[in-house]
């Protein structure tokens, strides 16, 4: 059966084939699929093969599409590359690394993910499946890692931020070793231990007259889990009201590690636009974790288009209205979305860019 693309997404047929190095005919079904997710904003595959721009009736694309993502052997180091390469920037890159899970029936999925922070944005990158409820360990991010560094070289990345899950001695050395700068958020009861006099006393005991609203970095180096670290510390009210320690441990000098790990919570949007705001990927009823995997990187690749359109949008032709509490009325991600959508919904819709090119690499 042969694929009939409609003339605005034709677009994009030469610039993936060109990138994917795929033949044309699946090159073109992985057109629609990105257009499709676009126009429903939904991974559900009955509503998605309605939106498919082809010749073929729904049931058709339906089947195409079981088939796709049962079938296909899709290499996700082709799509990190495709996303790399969209990327509104060059590297070297802040990364941020986080994990989010869901479950559907009584499987757990449990996504290891590395984005590529920008502007207040976070782009999805590279990620791991696991097959399992908790946290990652120590090789499951190695093992990330150093795939971001196979594909992109150790001097792409700039530094990496984590929450208060990525701790441990192992992973902690690893990229001390490494001299991977870092700025990782640890527990306040998280014991150290003072080179200087081997005393051992908890992280929050030297922040300890801190004020709220306030900072400063620990005068001296210490051991977290064994490693030698930097540790810098905030007071700042929880979203309950209470008061709360940040304690940050780096690898480098720690004057900017504050500023820099607050940067990480942009990957929790990029979560918030997979799932619930954006293309509601939790929608799925695939228990396999190979092809939830499979469509979890073709939504990434829908997902990064609709950020770099949006960035765009609000930088050059139509900021983003911010409301009286000063926050943006639409996330960066939902107003690119929306206007993709737009453009591929309405024949007659004058667009003030062209979307697709933003999909070219250049």
């Amino acid at each position: 059966m042969t694929s009939k693309v409609d003339t605005k997404s034709s677009e994009l047929v030469p610039i993936f084939h060109d990138l994917l190095g795929w033949n044309l005919a699946r090159v073109k079904f992985f057109v629609l699929f990105i257009c499709a997710l676009c126009k429903v904003q939904t991974v559900g595959f009955d509503k998605l093969s309605t939106a498919f721009n082809s010749t073929a009736d729904s049931a058709s694309s339906l089947r195409r599409i079981q088939r796709f993502i049962a079938k296909y052997p899709l290499d996700t180091d082709v799509i990190a590359r495709l996303i790399f390469r969209l990327l509104p920037h060059k590297p070297p890159y802040r990364i941020a690394m986080d994990r989010t899970n869901w479950k559907f029936g009584e499987l757990n999925i449990n996504v290891l993910m590395i984005a590529v922070i920008y502007h207040g944005l976070s782009f999805p990158l590279m990620f791991k499946m696991l097959p399992k409820a908790g946290n990652s360990n120590t090789g499951e991010r190695i093992e990330l890692i150093e795939r971001f560094i196979r594909l992109f070289g150790i001097h792409a990345l700039s530094c990496l931020t984590a929450d208060r899950e990525f701790v441990g001695d192992k992973w902690i050395k690893y990229l001390n070793d490494q001299n991977i700068r870092y700025y990782i958020r640890i527990r306040e009861n998280f014991w150290v231990i003072q080179p200087h006099n081997g005393k051992k006393v908890k992280a929050s005991w030297l922040f300890s007259n801190l004020q709220l609203n306030s900072c400063r970095v620990n005068d001296r180096i210490v051991y977290v889990n064994n490693q030698l670290c930097y540790l810098s510390g905030s007071k700042v009210k929880s979203k309950t009201g209470v008061p709360e320690l940040h304690i940050i441990i780096s690898f480098n000098n720690p004057k900017d590690a504050l500023e820099i790990y607050k940067e990480r919570w942009q990957i929790e949007t990029a979560f918030k636009g997979l799932k619930t705001s954006g293309f509601n990927i939790e929608d799925t009823h695939l228990i396999d974790i190979e092809r939830i995997e499979k469509l979890f990187a073709v939504v990434m690749v829908a997902f990064t288009w609709a950020y770099v359109v949006g960035d765009y949008l609000h930088r050059y032709i139509k900021p983003i209205q911010i409301k009286k509490h000063g926050n943006k009325a639409k996330s960066i991600f939902k107003h690119g979305l929306t206007y993709i959508a737009t453009v591929l919904l309405n024949p007659n819709f004058q667009s003030d860019i062209d979307v697709f090119k933003f999909l070219s690499c250049t």
